[in-house]
């Protein structure tokens, strides 16, 4: 039998009468506690599977007190008295024991006993287990309430995230912009054992880079110029919780080795200061391709393989088609509120053009068309809706075009729209939700210049 019983009686006989009715009966018995300061370096270090425990015993405290301690840490438990004080007993029964062992007692009165306790205890575990997974279950679909979707490829994200939720594994999600990578993170965040901590997010492709040391893992008073303060960096702040690394692919090489020994060793390095364990799970997220990225030197394949434990892919609006009308319902009621106004529905015209129109800004641009056309909309029903002139995805010789080149004709377009205005209300970065160092930043890379005609 492996079962491992642990006796705390400050009486010797007794003491040594249970050790021998335990040890005949061919239970594991732990070395006896004749005190509560005794038995719990004995219970940290034997993890026993349950504890038969006097309430008087020798020191300043009680086997109620160790009853408390036994509770908290789920080790099943039995009171050994010969208290009949109703007083005392009334205090042990509030710590909820298995079962009350009266002395004098015989070797059958023993076994029978932690027979019934071992029954209420695996009852109680049982019944705690059944909880939470109802639980765990309820708080994954509470979290997953604001993904909306019936298409098949949304239903597998929703599979993916209910089922990496509950574990602290690192996970990468990947798709085009605008297709609800954040939305998925803070689900993942929300149906995990953390979800009463913080949740950090960081935009990588915004933090200037002379300072994303700072923003990421902090600095001392004084560790560089104009550093007249100590900065917690984020890593810190989300101690306990979730940080959501948004734009990885955007991180220069050099905060990638940084980032490395975070995801490796679980510590970061303040400027100026020492190494501190951190206790963080890591979620990331991009729009880039990063295998691509590793080949031009541009991203660490350690840490990518460190990143993509557990990657979701997350579809591209055109083609999750089956979403388009949910997803536009949803907006018309959110922003008629909103703006106080009474739109109900859609003219059949326009259901028409939102499921013909490809979305390259996938559900970010429908939602942003959705709010701009309730703002003019002058009646009950949307009866005509302005879309943007779709950009071509082939190139001129009939080559579908990549990833980048459509981005590049998306961002142009709503450059285009705007008048070239990046900035403010009506500005590119608005329009397309991002930043504008961000969008300012993928220009850049995507070689945009006010001065650039061709397509």
């Amino acid at each position: 039998m492996n079962t491992k019983i642990l006796v705390v009686e400050d009486q010797f006989v007794e003491a040594n009468n249970l050790l021998e009715i335990l040890q005949l009966a061919g239970y594991k018995v732990c070395p006896i506690a004749r005190s509560v300061d005794v038995a719990i370096p004995i219970i940290e270090r034997e993890r026993p599977d349950l504890v038969l425990v006097d309430i008087y015993l020798q020191g300043d405290r009680t086997g109620i007190d160790l009853a408390q301690y036994l509770r908290e840490r789920e080790i099943a438990f039995v009171f050994v008295s010969a208290n009949s004080n109703q007083q005392i007993l009334d205090a042990a029964k509030k710590t909820r024991p298995y079962g009350f062992l009266v002395k004098p007692f015989r070797q059958k009165d023993v076994l029978v006993m932690l027979d019934i306790a071992w029954y209420l205890h695996r009852q109680e575990k049982e019944a705690a287990n059944r909880k939470r997974q109802s639980d765990a279950s309820g708080k994954a679909e509470d979290a997953c309430r604001h993904i909306i979707g019936i298409s098949r490829n949304m239903a597998e994200v929703v599979d993916h995230i209910r089922v990496v939720g509950p574990t602290d594994t690192s996970v990468l999600i990947l798709g085009e912009s605008g297709t609800g990578k954040e939305l998925v993170a803070r689900a993942i965040h929300g149906c995990s054992p953390r979800r009463e901590k913080p949740m950090v997010i960081i935009n990588c492709g915004a933090l200037p880079e002379n300072l994303i040391e700072s923003e990421l893992f902090g600095h001392e008073k004084g560790a560089f110029t104009n550093a007249a303060f100590k900065k917690i960096g984020k890593f810190e702040l989300a101690e306990g919780g979730t940080i959501f690394l948004d734009e990885i692919g955007e991180l220069p090489l050099e905060a990638q080795v940084k980032m490395l020994r975070v995801l490796q060793e679980h510590e970061v390095e303040p400027i100026g200061g020492r190494l501190k364990k951190v206790d963080v799970r890591v979620i990331a997220a991009t729009n880039r391709n990063l295998e691509a990225e590793i080949a031009a030197g541009r991203f660490r394949l350690d840490l990518y393989y460190r990143l993509n434990v557990f990657p979701i892919e997350m579809p591209p609006l055109r083609e999750r088609k089956a979403d388009i009308l949910s997803l536009a319902n949803h907006f018309l009621k959110v922003f008629a509120a909103r703006h106080g106004k009474h739109v109900g529905e859609y003219s059949p015209e326009v259901v028409k053009q939102l499921l013909e129109y490809s979305w390259p800004g996938n559900v970010r641009e429908l939602e942003n068309l959705i709010e701009r056309t309730v703002v003019v909309c002058k009646g009950t029903v949307i009866d005509s809706i302005v879309l943007p002139k779709a950009p071509k995805t082939k190139n001129d010789t009939g080559i579908p075009k990549t990833m980048e080149e459509n981005e590049r004709d998306h961002i142009l377009s709503v450059l285009e729209q705007c008048n070239w205005k990046l900035h403010g209300t009506g500005g590119a970065a608005e329009l397309l939700d991002i930043n504008e160092s961000t969008l300012r930043s993928r220009m850049k890379k995507l070689g945009i210049q006010k001065s650039y005609i061709g397509r």
